[in-house]
């Protein structure tokens, strides 16, 4: 038994946290079948290896985000924690390597710095330069830690002595700065030196006070001017401490940078490039009081470089210019070596595709994304690569180039949050291991510090229908837990900050024009709800419902408070429905072929059965009750309103059928039956090509599963004409695209004007296959216990998927020959998994360890098997209805 070094919360890197009492988890390596913990010991220490507590042994087979053992932990506090375990037999393990981690600045009181903002005379209404803000000081002896405390109203990129402190990017992110702003720490010890320093910053408008939005945007959405929050704690080895920080002593002076935005990009002109230590030319700068927002440490990881790609082609176009092709859409920035005389400009501009051989530059609507560099001449040559800025692209047009372009001298620079990778799959069939892959780019692209919409045109905003419908995949492919559970506190501030009701916003943080609706809509607002479930059946948080309880509970008041005011369901003026249905004319994505009420009450019931069991979880018997009630009042008027006795439902299309079948709407065995059978016919009749939208995507192969007909959601899956997951494949897509016909068959765009080569909502397909192709579900929450079930079917030979899960590496997977089926199946230590064979017999439980089955004579099953009954479906309905 070998334990692992313990997690604090849900952080790769403690620094700075901000949890008092932080939670931790282990995992434990054996090769013992079976194996199940029985017990834990915690043994906590100071800073400098000091026993101060434990637990002692205590009986329990927790090892997932475990109580804090100790007293509360104070700001600044540097603890660490090593765990032991035993087994079932009383079998001790070695103790577990020591993780430490440190808290952050806890409380208001512990902020001796004010925010800074440069006194340049700078006219807020136009792009403005990054502005450079420094402060000298001397060090007085030998120094045994350093820590800066830093954030800002903007983003900013703090350098020690010349040296970039950190590897973050776009620092501190973007959070709800009405509420919350994020602080960050770092440790600089190494950087200080003996004598004089200078500590610095670069700081950027980006979200705080940049463009934002689409329509041309507007600037300035939660101020004027940028600011910057930085607090340096030096600890000498004498034990004296010293804090230089941010106050009216600073000096401020412009730089290179002469504006860096993040939908237009940036323009560099390193002539104007100074050193820190430079003592002329520099201004003042203006003391703002301490923000009335909460400063918080932040929950997950920060935006940061994530890899580098070459060109694969250099192409010329039709007009002469030269496109450098990388093979892969990616979102980032380039980073270039080039060697030129003074004054000579290289532009840089970027787009997600090609259109007649061209950079095709519609849809990025008024984004420039277009990086300038001029050079100052330098003999040995000179690097750049922009610092406040990204872009959504596969190519990259290079105009100025002094002298041949070598593209051995760009290369792209992959920027997102740095999750920690958790998923994978892998199958017989090229083309969807492509889709999978193209899935996955496309999370990594949307994932920087919120979940985005697109990471390319005038807009790149949080919408809240796009995490709601994808939540479970994300959760699969990537540790996602700090970045969503951070993005949810601002979803509950400004939801809980309106005063027409409890309505979450649709993009948060809330940046959306003013004057633009906001009225509650189904799936967006379901988000309050959905994601923090689909959090919490990935980890197994049950702190993180009862955080986001108030949010939640809320928005179900609202929707209980709609279904009243109806009479018993739903009715809105507006419904974004089954958004981006294909059928719907490019100039209007709503207009879907399911009715947008049909859609909404389907949703509202979903939303409500899930509040039933969170009100469960977090002991709210009264609010179970209510909810529960709430979801089989609605459930009912469904069945009344948009159901015939019969199984057909008024709107007779894919999204309408799939959510009857998989939300549990339809009441009685006959209907079911109905419904699937009338699925599969829809399906049959558009020639298995894809006819959802937003609602029906994610959904419609586990409906088609749970209709007993597996083969044809592969008939859909394996289709290739458009619209099909498969068609941008073919097209050469490397991420999922917004529209399913972003590209006609042409090589023309979309005429509409939202149009993204980009998105990861209609990616959500991909939690279909890992759980029911793969057979990788869960069946409990952090997948503690294991569904083990797969479906093979398709033609395929093989498929697999892998997870990192809070407990270790699971695995399911098959393969064919001939008849006989082999299932393998990797349950990890301390977690049992439900093994579902396809083979008719009934399900059975395993324990850990590495596990192989086979089914013989195994055949495909073909439509119309007996339909399987929804497992979290109403009780069955036998007043003949």
């Amino acid at each position: 038994m070998k334990v692992t070094a313990p997690v604090f919360e849900h952080h790769r890197e403690p620094l700075g946290i901000g949890e008092r009492r932080p939670r931790l988890s282990w995992r434990t390596g054996t090769d013992r079948p079976g194996w199940w913990q029985s017990a834990y010991e915690i043994e906590l220490v100071d800073g400098s290896g000091t026993l101060t507590g434990g637990t002692g042994r205590v009986a329990s087979d927790e090892s997932v985000l475990v109580p804090w053992p100790g007293p509360e932990l104070e700001s600044r506090t540097r603890v660490g924690a090593r765990v032991r375990v035993w087994d079932a037999e009383g079998r001790v393990s070695a103790w577990s390597p020591v993780a430490y981690a440190e808290t952050g600045l806890l409380d208001r009181a512990d902020w001796t710095a004010r925010p800074i903002a440069p006194d340049l005379g700078i006219d807020p209404g136009r792009p403005q330069p990054v502005v450079l803000l420094r402060r000298a000081f001397h060090t007085r002896g030998p120094i045994a830690s350093a820590r800066l405390y830093v954030t800002a109203l903007g983003v900013f990129q703090p350098e020690l002595n010349g040296r970039p402190v950190g590897e973050d990017v776009l620092a501190p992110g973007w959070s709800s700065y009405h509420h919350r702003l994020r602080c960050l720490t770092y440790d600089v010890t190494g950087l200080l030196r003996d004598g004089e320093n200078v500590l610095g910053a670069q700081l950027g408008e980006g979200w705080y006070s940049g463009r934002l939005g689409f329509h041309g945007g507007r600037r300035a959405v939660y101020g004027e001017r940028p600011a910057l929050l930085a607090q340096l704690e030096i600890v000498y080895a004498d034990g004296s401490r010293e804090t230089i920080a941010t106050d009216e002593r600073w000096q401020a002076a412009t730089g290179p940078v002469i504006r860096s935005e993040l939908y237009d990009g940036e323009e560099y002109d390193a002539r104007l490039e100074r050193t820190w230590h430079d003592t002329e030319g520099w201004g003042a700068v203006t003391e703002l009081p301490l923000p009335h927002t909460g400063l918080e440490s932040p929950p997950g990881p920060p935006v940061r470089r994530t890899g580098t790609l070459r060109p694969v082609e250099v192409l010329t176009t039709p007009a002469g210019r030269t496109v450098l092709d990388f093979g892969q859409n990616l979102v980032g920035r380039l980073r270039i070596r080039v060697k030129g005389a003074a004054g000579e400009t290289v532009t840089l501009r970027h787009a997600e595709v090609l259109e007649n051989g061209e950079l095709a530059l519609r849809p990025l609507r008024v984004a420039e994304a277009t990086d300038r560099y001029t050079l100052k001449g330098a003999p040995e040559g000179e690097r750049y690569e922009p610092l406040f800025t990204f872009h959504g692209f596969r190519y990259a047009q290079v105009d100025g180039w002094p002298g041949a372009l070598d593209p051995s001298d760009i290369e792209a620079v992959v920027l997102h949050t740095d999750m920690e990778r958790t998923g994978w799959f892998e199958c017989s069939e090229p083309l969807v291991d492509q889709l999978h892959a193209n899935v996955v780019w496309g999370m990594r692209g949307n994932f920087l510090d919120v979940p985005t919409d697109c990471p390319q045109r005038d807009e790149r905003l949080g919408w809240t229908g796009d995490i709601a419908v994808s939540s479970p995949t994300a959760t699969f492919l990537y540790d996602c837990s700090g970045m969503l559970s951070s993005w949810l506190r601002d979803l509950a501030a400004e939801q809980l900050a309106r005063t027409d009701g409890a309505i979450p916003p649709l993009v948060v943080p809330d940046a959306l024009p003013e004057g633009f609706p906001n009225a509650p809509t189904a799936i967006w607002g379901d988000s309050a709800v959905l994601v923090p479930w689909a959090l919490y059946q990935a980890y197994g948080d049950r702190e993180l419902l009862r955080t986001q309880w108030e949010s939640m509970s809320g928005w179900a008041d609202e929707l209980e408070r709609y279904v009243e005011q109806g009479g018993g369901l739903w009715r809105a003026d507006f419904q974004f429905g089954d958004w981006l249905d294909p059928a719907a004319p490019p100039e209007n994505p709503g207009a879907a072929r399911t009715d947008p009420d049909l859609v909404a009450n389907a949703y509202t019931a979903h939303t409500a059965a899930v509040m039933a069991q969170v009100a469960d979880l977090l002991d709210e018997p009264e609010h179970a009750r209510r909810y529960a009630q709430l979801a089989a009042r609605v459930r009912a008027a469904f069945a009344d309103e948009f159901v015939t006795p019969g199984g057909l439902l008024s709107s007779d299309a894919q999204t309408a059928y799939t959510l009857a079948l998989r939300f549990a709407l339809l009441p009685t065995a006959r209907q079911r039956e109905r419904a699937g059978e009338r699925l599969v016919e829809i399906v049959r009749r558009a020639g298995f090509r894809i006819g959802t939208g937003f609602a029906g995507t994610p959904l419609i192969c586990d409906a088609l599963t749970l209709a007993g007909a597996p083969e044809i959601a592969y008939r859909m899956l394996l289709e290739t004409g458009c619209p099909s997951w498969l068609y941008p494949v073919t097209m050469g897509a490397t991420t999922v695209w917004e529209r399913w016909d972003s590209m006609l068959p042409d090589g023309t765009m979309n005429p509409g004007e939202m149009t993204s080569f980009n998105h990861y909502a209609l990616a959500a397909v991909a939690d279909w296959l890992h759980r029911t192709v793969a057979g990788l579900g869960e069946a409990g929450p952090g997948r503690r216990k294991l569904r083990i079930a797969p479906v093979p079917g398709g033609g395929l030979t093989h498929a697999r998927a892998v997870h990192e899960s809070p407990y270790g590496r699971c695995e399911a997977g098959w393969e064919r020959d001939g008849d006989t089926l082999t299932v393998i199946a990797v349950v990890p230590p301390n977690t049992t998994a439900v093994v579902e064979l396809p083979d008719g017999k009934p399900a059975f439980e395993v324990g850990s360890g590495t596990h192989t089955f086979t089914v013989n004579g195994f055949t495909t099953p073909t439509w119309p098997p007996t339909p399987i009954r929804h497992p979290f479906a109403a009780p069955e309905d036998t007043s003949g209805r």
